[in-house]
């Protein structure tokens, strides 16, 4: 790849993404979202519970459940066309 320069690698690379992992593509997307969600969640409740400890409060104590105890806030999505796990694998 005498000629190439790093900026003609990049493009290449790119298009070779788009054309083998096109079908995948919209799961992945989905798959962050929902990670970036649980990611900011997380932060959330760590700087509610920072905030406790700092006011001299304990965030386990009073209720006597933890905040590992809660569930997860999320929703059901329907089975996509492109997904071809068996069911029990989802």
């Amino acid at each position: 790849m005498a000629g190439l320069q790093g900026w003609q690698l990049v493009i290449i690379i790119l298009l070779a993404i788009l054309l083998f992992a096109a079908p995948k593509l919209p799961a992945m997307a989905r798959n962050l979202g929902q990670s970036m969600r649980i990611f900011s969640s997380e932060v959330k409740q760590m700087r509610t519970e920072d905030k406790g400890a700092k006011d001299g409060k304990d965030a386990r104590s009073g209720t006597g459940s933890t905040a590992a105890d809660e569930p997860v806030e999320g929703r059901v999505v329907e089975r996509d066309e492109t997904d071809v796990r068996p069911r029990d694998e989802r």
